[in-house]
C-alpha cells in the first residue's frame, strides 16, 4: 500500500480508503503485518533486545514487551537527544523531535521522528477533504480560512531539531510545496504569514488576508477550537486597525516582518475603503452574534477539534456562528502519531467517531470496563503485556486506553487517551475521545476525571443561560490549603448584554456550585456528605480575557497556539497565581449535596 503525499490522485486516497474500511480482513492483516515489518526493522535495536532477545516475531513481542508510559522510554529518547544513535530504538534515522503540548500533564515531552513519519501524517490531511466534500460538495471552488500556527523551534544538544508536530509539519516539503491549483489547497493565509513565529504578526496577517478574501471563503477553521475562539477575541480587539489597512491598501506599521509585510503587499494591492465600510458596518454591532456568517457569508463549515476538552467551546463557537454552520472534526492525532478519521464530518459533536487507519502505527488497547468506575489512575500503573487487546477484541459500549507502536521507536506505548467503542463501520470499530486519563481532581478517595468535570460544568452552565451569560472557560484545581480541602473552580463568563445583567446572577452561581456537585460521582458526594473530608466546592469568577492570559503564559513557556488546550487540572503555581490575582468574585455550595448510603 503507497502512502499518498503532495500531488496524489485524490482516486488514489479513495481506494485507499475503501480498502482499509470495506475489506476489514483485507486491513486486520496488513496491521498485523505492519507490526512484523516494524519487529524485523527494528528488532536489533537496543530496546527490543533487552525484552525480546533477538526474535522478532510478534508473539513474543506481545508477551515479553511490557506496556509503558513515558518514563519507560524517556531515557532513550533522553540518549539520542544527547548524540547516541538512533538504532537505540529504531532502525531508521531520527530526524527531529517534536514536542507535545505540554498542557495536559504540565512538561512538554520529546517524541522521535522519522523521516517517512511525514508521508503518513500527509496522507491523512489528503484524505480528509474527499471525505468532508462527499457531504459538503463544491469546496474546491473556494478559499478555506484556516488560521494556522508556528512555534520557534529548537534543538537538542546534539542538534536535533526540537519542535512540535505542527510546525514541523508546516515547514516541510509537503506543505510549502503544494500546489495551490491542486483541490481544497486554495487557503487565504499566505505561507509567510502561517510561518511567521511572531503569533500576534501571524494571526494580524492572516486574519486581515481573510477579510480581504470574505467573500471567497467556503470553510473557516482551526486545529483546535481554542486557537480560533482566540482569533476572534483578537478580531474584536483589532477589527478598527484590520478596517483601516484596507480602507488605505497599506499594511499597519506593528507589521515588521519581512516576509509578512511581502506576502501581504499582494493581497493588500489598492485602497479599497467600500470593502472597509462593509466589515465596519458589521464588526461595529453592538452584539456579535452569528459575527462568522455576516463576515464570510459563503462559509459552508467550521473545522476545528471539539470532543474531549475542546468540547467545552462548541456553545461559544454556536454563538458566533448563530448554530448556521456545522462544526467538522475531521481527524483524531497526536504527537506520538496519527490515529484515524472522522468519515461522518457533520455528525453532531457530541456524536464524533474516528475511524483508526492501520498504516499510521500498530494499535493495542488496555480495556477498563463498560463504565467511568474504571477509568481510575494513571500512565505509570503497571499493566500486564497479556492485558492488551487488539483491534478485533474490542467490544461495543466499553472503554480503552489507546496504545501505540510505531517505525520510530514507540512500543506499547500508553497514550493516556480513554476511547470508548460507538459501533462499526463494514465491520471496523470506531472510538468516541473521551477523556485523557490522568487529568482528575482528587482531595481523598475521590478520583474526579476530566469527562466528569466536563459533564457536570455542562449541567450547571445551563443555569446561566437566562440571565444572558455564557460560560466561556474554565479550569480547576484541588485545593488542599484549607480543612478540609476543597474543589476550585475558575470560570470566565461572557454577558452578552453587560448592562442587563440580573441580580440574581449571585444566588445563581451558588446554584451552579450545587449542581456540579450533584453531578459528580457516589464517592465525591459520600466524602462531602458523610465523611466531611472534603469542603463545599468553590467557583471564582475571574476577569474577562483571563484565559487568555493564561494561554499566553503557557505558549510563553514553550507551548504552541495551535496545540494549545486550556489543562482541566491546574497544578503550576505561576498558572493559579495568574488565575487568583484576575478573581473578581467566589461562590460556594448552599448545602451538601444529596447522598444515599
Amino acid at each position: 500500500m503507497v502512502l499518498c503525499s503532495e500531488g496524489a490522485n485524490c482516486q488514489a486516497i479513495n481506494v485507499f480508503k475503501d480498502l482499509i474500511l470495506a475489506h476489514w480482513a483485507v486491513a486486520l492483516w496488513y496491521k498485523e503485518k505492519l507490526l512484523e515489518d516494524i519487529l524485523t526493522k527494528n528488532g536489533g535495536t537496543e530496546y527490543l533486545n533487552k525484552y525480546m532477545k533477538g526474535s522478532t516475531d510478534v508473539r513474543t513481542f506481545k508477551e515479553r514487551v511490557p506496556v509503558i508510559g513515558y518514563d519507560g522510554i524517556q531515557p532513550y529518547i533522553q540518549r539520542i537527544a544527547n548524540g547516541e544513535d538512533s538504532s537505540l530504538i529504531t532502525s531508521h534515522s531520527i530526524t527531529e523531535m517534536l514536542c507535545s503540548s505540554g498542557t495536559s500533564n504540565g512538561e512538554p515531552k520529546l517524541m522521535p521522528s522519522i523521516a517517512e513519519d511525514l508521508d503518513r501524517r500527509t496522507f491523512v490531511y489528503n484524505l480528509i477533504m474527499p471525505i468532508v466534500n462527499q457531504y459538503i460538495p463544491g469546496l474546491d471552488e473556494g478559499k478555506a480560512m484556516y488560521l494556522y500556527f508556528v512555534k520557534a523551534e529548537m534543538s537538542t544538544p546534539c542538534g536535533l531539531p526540537a519542535r512540535t508536530v505542527l510546525t514541523s509539519y508546516y515547514k516541510s516539503k509537503h506543505f510549502k510545496g503544494r500546489s495551490r491549483n491542486i483541490p481544497f489547497n486554495d487557503y487565504t493565509s499566505p505561507d509567510q504569514a502561517i510561518l511567521c513565529e511572531d503569533s500576534n504578526q501571524s494571526m494580524y496577517c492572516q486574519l486581515l488576508a481573510g477579510l480581504v478574501l470574505r467573500h471567497q471563503v467556503l470553510r473557516l477553521g482551526a486545529v483546535f477550537a481554542s486557537a480560533f475562539l482566540r482569533a476572534i477575541t483578537y478580531l474584536e480587539k483589532n477589527w478598527t486597525k484590520l478596517c483601516n489597512d484596507i480602507r488605505k491598501g497599506k499594511l499597519d506599521t506593528l507589521i515588521t516582518s519581512p516576509e509578512c509585510q511581502l506576502a501581504m503587499s499582494n493581497i493588500l494591492s489598492s485602497p479599497n475603503p467600500s470593502l472597509a465600510n462593509e466589515i465596519e458596518k458589521i464588526c461595529g454591532n453592538s452584539s456579535w452574534r452569528g459575527i462568522l456568517c455576516k463576515l464570510w457569508p459563503k462559509a459552508k463549515y467550521i473545522e476545528a477539534v471539539v470532543t474531549g476538552s475542546m468540547a467545552q467551546y462548541i456553545p461559544s463557537l454556536e454563538y458566533y456562528s448563530d448554530k448556521k454552520l456545522p462544526l467538522v472534526c475531521p481527524m483524531y492525532a497526536s504527537s506520538e502519531c496519527y490515529f484515524g478519521v472522522n468519515l461522518k464530518p457533520l455528525c453532531d459533536p457530541s456524536e464524533v467517531s474516528f475511524t483508526l487507519l492501520p498504516n499510521m502505527g500498530y494499535f493495542e488497547f488496555i480495556p477498563l470496563g463498560e463504565n467511568a468506575w474504571s477509568l481510575d489512575g494513571d500512565e505509570e500503573t503497571e499493566v500486564h503485556p497479556n492485558n492488551v487487546v487488539g483491534l478485533v477484541q474490542v467490544k461495543l459500549g466499553c472503554y480503552y486506553e489507546l496504545v501505540v507502536s510505531t517505525y520510530a521507536g514507540l512500543y506499547r506505548y500508553r497514550i493516556g487517551d480513554v476511547l470508548r467503542v460507538t459501533g462499526f463501520h463494514n465491520k471496523a470499530p470506531q472510538f468516541r475521545f473521551i477523556c485523557r486519563k490522568n487529568v482528575v481532581l482528587s482531595l481523598d478517595n475521590d478520583k474526579t476525571s476530566e469527562e466528569d468535570l466536563h459533564k457536570s460544568i455542562t449541567e450547571a452552565k445551563k443555569l446561566l443561560e437566562p440571565h444572558n451569560a455564557m460560560l466561556l472557560e474554565y479550569t480547576s484545581f484541588a485545593d488542599a490549603s484549607t480543612v478540609p480541602g476543597h474543589y476550585v473552580l475558575y470560570w470566565e463568563i461572557r454577558h452578552e448584554h453587560p448592562k442587563q445583567v440580573h441580580s440574581n446572577l449571585h444566588d445563581v452561581l451558588k446554584e451552579c456550585c450545587i449542581t456540579i456537585e450533584e453531578e459528580l460521582d457516589y464517592i465525591y458526594r459520600r466524602c462531602r456528605t458523610h465523611d466531611k473530608c472534603i469542603g463545599p466546592l468553590e467557583i471564582r469568577v475571574v476577569k474577562p480575557g483571563t484565559f487568555e492570559a493564561l494561554m499566553d503564559l503557557f505558549i510563553s513557556r514553550g507551548g504552541s497556539m495551535n496545540q494549545y488546550k486550556t489543562p482541566r487540572c491546574i497544578k503550576s503555581k505561576t498558572a493559579l497565581k495568574l488565575l487568583d490575582v484576575n478573581v473578581q468574585e467566589c461562590f460556594f455550595s448552599p448545602r451538601d449535596p444529596i447522598w444515599v448510603p
